[in-house]
């Protein structure tokens, strides 16, 4: 019986060899999508070393949620929010110390920038020489609800009995303050505080102790 041939190890080299070619052919098919990647990794890592760095924002301090007119600013109703430094308006407060203690001038919405003309300057007869705050209570809690600080009115007076006519006791006087509601609770209807003159300010206390006031915008 003749030995069988040897093994020939022929058909495993072809093998090899076959995967380094179809791997190679591979690598070609895909250098295309590769060096596609590669520039376009070159060129983002370009743009992002030349781009100019942003503007440094500033810190403005904001109302930290709505503000009702008339009423003075506490701590917690401010906050901090970054702006862009062209988009910071005029007049703009810089420490929350200038503002707490002071009274809105007129409703602020959350977020905006409290500036000066938001709030009412260090007395409230600035800008009006020669005349005194008269705190005055009108019946109407609602009309008073409806009111801005700067507004003027006339406020008139009715005879709650009805033996006499309404009389106007002052007019086109401007509204300095609204207290909050919360402090007036006890009492009915709404207060409210004119700039008038001291002939005006009797005039008014006069008459809020027997007629029922009430207030009508002029402007």
């Amino acid at each position: 019986m003749e030995p069988a041939p040897p093994t020939r190890p022929q058909p495993v080299l072809q093998s090899a060899s076959s995967r380094r070619r179809r791997l190679r052919r591979l690598l070609l098919a895909r250098r295309r999508l590769l060096a596609a990647v590669t520039a376009a990794f070159a060129v983002l890592v370009g743009l992002q070393a030349t781009a100019p760095k942003p503007p440094p924002s500033r810190m403005v301090i904001t109302a930290a949620h709505d503000l009702p007119a008339g009423v003075p600013v506490a701590p917690d109703d401010l906050t901090l929010t970054p702006f862009s430094p062209g988009t910071v308006p005029s007049g703009a407060a810089t420490t929350r110390e200038s503002l707490v203690g002071r009274t809105t001038t007129g409703p602020v919405r959350a977020g905006e920038p409290i500036t000066d003309v938001r709030l009412v300057s260090g007395s409230l007869l600035e800008g009006y020489p020669g005349r005194v705050a008269a705190p005055v209570r009108i019946g109407d809690a609602g009309s008073v609800a409806l009111l801005r600080i700067g507004d003027l009115v006339d406020v008139i007076a009715a005879d709650p009995q009805g033996r006499r006519e309404a009389a106007l006791v002052a007019g086109g006087v401007p509204v300095v303050a609204l207290p909050r509601a919360a402090d007036t609770a006890l009492a009915s209807g709404g207060l409210v505080v004119l700039a008038v003159t001291e002939d005006t300010a009797q005039a008014l206390a006069a008459a809020s102790v027997a007629a029922y006031l009430s207030v009508v915008v002029t402007r």
